[in-house]
């Protein structure tokens, strides 16, 4: 007999429970609430290419952007598989959430086409990049919605991008794209942002729990850019990166990895290999292979979900070992897991403080853009750790205060900025006293 498949859940739907509880404590008006459940605007698109070998295919994409309040909405743009509606609004929400968070002049947007990359030639990847502006071209732009680089695009893709934006307006805009590579406009600092912001916050944890580098095991699930970015950074500072993975599984030694060895590999062969490199040349090592499950489980101090969503469920959550879990994945864990790692004591850094790096030196490039003036490496990373460390900080703070955890209170702290530019606008009470 034929079993039916269960429903896919809803990751909209599940992100926007972190409003009505963070709600409780935010002292803001039930207006703004409401209008934060629901996206301001969609797009669905379909995007026909010409294949290298002369057949046509259709591609599907989406743009959203759920809320322009505070500024232009700001979004990566992701290709995957699996992309769907649901899960793009949920994306377009975070970002609204963690621009806030951060307290840059942005809301919230997000992007994707439901292709895999990687079956795709260089020269089919870019008539498919060009094609999703040239049908998106009308919704997007430096003052109104800015996207950027996500899952499996990069640099080159936004590239691509911003010279087909400009050709469609006929002039040069390299400030309605970010991420771009630095000879187009692109910012210094910004490929490993992501990850830089992350290693921010776990400095600013560590001191809080008064750790000593050496003695903390890491675990990365997802080994693309901003994985390998924390891991690089925690590694050169003493941390025992233990396991990594990427898509097609994981390795786990217990003496830990020489993580710029792990990057060379993966980066020269599009493969995770366990190796030690000297200059160029590389050896393998005794590791485990493990699953990405697997990882998930492992006993180590920090677990850094790096990859895609719901990777964290109620299913699997009370076997979770780490004590701290630093999500530079967005949405990395279900809402209905939350309870189940508070009631095993692990602390999660939440997404929406944790991965705000990458939006946050989007800024920066949205500004050099926009003034024509460029700073340097030194001067993006000196401003991406004041608002971090800022933020961090201001976060935990909240926490103590209203004895909630970090991602309610990284909730409470974006929702009290959203509402108070939502409320300058007017509420029932304003219009209803004013007749």
């Amino acid at each position: 007999m034929h079993t039916p498949k269960a429903p896919e859940p809803d990751v909209f739907l599940d992100a926007i429970q972190n409003l009505d509880h963070a709600f409780k404590f935010a002292n803001i008006h039930s207006e703004a609430i409401e209008r934060l459940k629901y996206p301001k605007m969609m797009i669905h698109v379909s995007i026909p290419i010409r294949m290298d070998d002369g057949s046509m295919r259709v591609f599907e994409g989406y743009r959203v952007r759920h809320d322009d309040t505070r500024g232009p909405s700001k979004g990566g743009i992701r290709y995957h598989p699996d992309v769907n509606l649901s899960e793009v609004k949920a994306l377009a929400f975070w970002m609204t959430c963690k621009t806030a968070v951060v307290n840059i002049p942005f809301g919230g947007a997000k992007g994707g086409v439901i292709v895999n990359p990687k079956e795709l030639s260089p020269m089919e990847l870019e008539r498919l990049s060009r094609g999703f502006i040239q049908r998106i071209a009308d919704f997007i732009g430096p003052e109104t919605d800015v996207p950027a680089p996500d899952v499996y695009t990069n640099p080159m893709i936004m590239g691509w991008m911003m010279d087909e934006f400009s050709k469609i307006r006929r002039h040069h805009i390299p400030a309605v794209i970010t991420g771009k590579p630095i000879p187009l406009g692109g910012s210094q600092g910004r490929l490993d942002a992501t990850g830089r912001g992350a290693y921010f916050c776990v400095k600013e944890h560590e001191k809080q729990r008064g750790w000593k580098p050496e003695n903390v095991t890491v675990a990365v699930q997802g080994f693309g850019n901003a994985g390998q970015s924390i891991a690089r950074l925690l590694h050169a500072d003493g941390y025992r990166v233990v396991a990594v993975s990427d898509s097609q599984g994981g390795i786990y030694r217990e003496e830990g990895f020489h993580v710029p060895s792990l990057i060379q590999a993966k980066q020269s062969t599009h493969r995770l290999h366990p190796v030690y490199c000297t200059d160029s040349l590389c050896e393998l090592i005794d590791t485990s292979r493990i699953s990405n499950e697997e990882l998930l489980e492992l006993d180590v101090d920090i677990l850094v979900p790096a990859a895609l969503e719901c990777v964290i469920t109620s299913e699997n959550a009370s076997r979770i070992k780490a004590r701290t879990i630093l999500e530079v994945a967005n949405g990395p864990v279900e809402s209905a897991a939350d309870p189940v790692l508070r009631e095993h004591g692990v602390f999660v850094i939440p997404d929406i403080l944790a991965n705000a790096g990458g939006v946050t030196v989007s800024y920066f490039e949205w500004v050099q853009n926009k003034a024509g003036y460029y700073w340097t490496e030194e001067e993006v990373h000196a401003k991406l750790h004041l608002i971090m460390t800022r933020e961090y900080r201001a976060v935990s703070e909240l926490a103590e205060i209203h004895d909630v955890d970090m991602r309610t209170a990284a909730y409470i702290h974006a929702l009290t900025r959203i509402g108070e530019a939502i409320t300058a606008h007017g509420t029932k009470e304003y219009f209803r006293n004013n007749k």
